[in-house]
């Protein structure tokens, strides 16, 4: 028999907000549904004016809505903003019954004790994640159920964010009367977009360069080791665009899709491009060179501040897998190949996956990472919960309301 629901992972970003929904066939995704609309409301990942954000939601869900003929009630949502941050930790316990078996119930305890951490006021945990598990001395265990010992350790990712800027943007989704699953980090989300199993195991940094944050995430060992977002990403380069060229900012973000570089020595001296005045609505030639020359420091200072995060934390000669780029920046011209140049490592623009059926023409850019990876995320859910992974689950009234009377009265 065909196991099959309905799962839409929420994207709310500063430049845009996109919903996604999937349709799960025995763990296969169809995208069904796709609903996007420009972000107003947010700065840098955060709620500034929950009315605007409402409203850039509600356009995002109702298109989504209407593409998938299905009623959204409850979602995934991607978390991001220079809020967030993550620390590692571990915890230990000791397996007392006689047959010394680890049941699932020392897996919850285990975690528990690795996540009694003391938190600033401000703050909540987002995710306590397990990197591995140790049974008596043996480290790299995934699952450590049904496995025999006497000393159960763990050692675990924890993510926090200001609890405001959580719970802002929770009210912001609940005031739609849809539910929150949970919420989910979007560096973890984009990577179950883009990366391999084959790059989480053997060392990588994923960034995810958005509209106002990067996102910038470690894996190893085929978890999260390492996570941060940065409060600067594609629209410090547009308004860089705008003051060096004395545009519109609607201009200035149309001549960086379409005529920018991250590459300087790539454009001849002699190309010009034709960009509107401030003010009026005449066009001016302008060089293509000096284009590039506005866009190329920006983009150093950029993913030079990325992976300085990475090398702070100790793990920059831990990504022999290199660094994989994703988000809306991304796409610029020539990024990729200025970052493999120069930091001399293997570097790639995350594509969408296989196992992903539907609209997949539509959403295999990488602008759409981490609504897809949020659909992926929603899929293994269960999973993680198995495996020990925390994460904060909130529902409206509405949501909890339906359940209890499905609960009673359907059976």
């Amino acid at each position: 028999m065909r196991k099959e629901r309905v799962v839409v992972g929420l994207d709310v970003g500063t430049t845009k907000v996109v919903a996604l929904v999937g349709n799960v066939v025995d763990g296969s995704i169809e995208v069904i549904g796709l609903g996007k609309a420009e972000s107003h409301g947010l700065e840098k990942g955060v709620v500034v004016d929950i009315g605007r954000t409402v409203t850039s939601i509600r356009k995002a869900v109702e298109e989504a809505e209407n593409m998938a003929d299905v009623k959204i009630d409850s979602v995934y949502v991607g978390i991001a903003g220079k809020h967030i941050t993550s620390i590692n930790n571990s915890g230990t316990v000791s397996i007392n019954r006689p047959d010394r078996i680890i049941a699932q119930d020392d897996v919850r305890r285990v975690v528990e004790t690795a996540q009694a951490i003391q938190l600033p006021p401000e703050s909540e945990m987002i995710h306590i994640i397990p990197r591995q598990y140790i049974v008596d001395g043996q480290d790299g265990i995934t699952d450590p159920v049904g496995m025999t010992g006497t000393r159960l350790e763990v050692d675990v990712h924890i993510v926090t964010g200001a609890i405001t800027a959580v719970r802002n943007l929770v009210r912001c989704v609940e005031e739609l009367g849809i539910g929150i699953e949970q919420i989910v980090l979007e560096p973890l989300a984009s990577s179950m977009a883009v990366l391999s199993s084959a790059e989480k195991e053997l060392g990588v940094c994923l960034m995810d360069v958005g509209g106002g944050t990067t996102d910038i995430s470690v894996f190893r060992g085929g978890d999260i080791w390492f996570s941060k977002v940065i409060p600067i990403a594609g629209e410090h380069i547009t308004n860089d665009i705008t003051v060096g060229l004395q545009t519109p900012i609607e201009e200035a973000e149309l001549v960086k899709k379409t005529h920018g570089t991250a590459l300087v020595d790539s454009v001849g001296e002699d190309e010009k491009i034709e960009v509107a005045t401030i003010g009026g609505d005449e066009k001016k030639l302008v060089s293509k060179k000096k284009l590039a020359k506005i866009i190329e420091p920006r983009i150093e200072e950029l993913l030079d501040l990325g992976l300085q995060e990475v090398e702070d934390a100790g793990y920059r000669d831990l990504i022999p897998a290199g660094l994989v780029l994703t988000g809306g920046t991304s796409l610029l011209n020539g990024i990729v190949e200025f970052a493999s140049k120069r930091y001399d490592l293997p570097c790639r623009r995350g594509k969408i996956p296989h196992g992903i059926h539907g609209l997949r023409d539509i959403v295999e850019s990488p602008i759409y990472a981490t609504s897809i990876g949020l659909l992926r995320y929603a899929v293994e859910a269960k999973d993680f919960k198995k495996r020990g992974y925390g994460s904060k689950r909130r529902r409206t009234l509405i949501s909890r309301l339906r359940e209890w009377f499905d609960t009673f009265f359907r059976g």
